[in-house]
């Protein structure tokens, strides 16, 4: 009993937002070239819910600071905002780290390469909701900008990285296996202080770079 409670406090994520990913050895040479034309679809409606984002966050924000709960509908639509961009920023130039095309969903899909998932907490702080997201993210949001651009689909040493690595496809038919855990640990990041941003959470994100497919644990 004592070792089924040490396994079962052992798979617990070290963090609420969980960010994986499968890595893919045989990733096409050249798809990465129009990758940008097939996700035009994606990037139209990832205008529209970054919008939408934007709105119901700040209906969040009152909501936590009167009752300290976040709408669970509210919370659940940020968080498929969250799983939609890393969706299509893995399949395009924010990893290229697959070629099969992204679902137009907000919901889970657990077979899919790039999966993202925020736990939802019961409550938050009154306090802390009204700082963190522009005052103690701050050091939080200079990092991504370097991270990841300020962006989670491409950009900063990400967007470095993922030409580095499209590069070496079109040549070598290879991803660098240390390049794409490093890439992904670079979104790992961006993504939970876009959480703690979007006040979805009141854990800190760690200034640390877990990289690899799966989360620490």
């Amino acid at each position: 009993m004592a070792e089924n409670e040490f396994l079962a406090t052992t798979a617990i994520p070290a963090h609420p937002v969980t960010l994986e990913a499968d890595y893919d050895p045989a990733v096409s040479r050249w798809l990465w070239l129009v990758k940008w034309l097939l996700a035009l679809p994606h990037y139209l409606v990832l205008v529209l819910l970054f919008i939408g984002s934007s709105l119901t966050t700040l209906v969040a924000l009152f909501a936590i600071l009167f009752t300290t709960r976040y709408p669970r509908l509210l919370f659940d639509f940020n968080v498929g905002v969250m799983r939609w961009t890393w969706r299509v920023g893995y399949y395009t130039y924010g990893t290229l780290g697959t070629d099969r095309y992204p679902p137009f969903t907000l919901g889970p899909v657990p077979d899919y390469p790039a999966r993202l998932d925020v736990v939802y907490p019961e409550h938050l702080s009154r306090g802390l909701v009204l700082v963190k997201w522009w005052l103690l993210v701050l050091p939080q949001l200079l990092m991504v900008s370097l991270l990841v651009g300020g962006s989670s689909t491409a950009g900063g040493v990400a967007g470095l990285l993922t030409f580095f690595a499209a590069v070496s496809l079109l040549f070598t038919g290879v991803y660098p296996r240390g390049m794409y855990d490093f890439n992904i640990g670079l979104h790992r990041w961006a993504a939970r202080v876009a959480a703690y941003a979007g006040l979805m959470t009141d854990t800190y994100p760690p200034f640390r770079l877990d990289q690899g497919e799966r989360e620490p644990h």
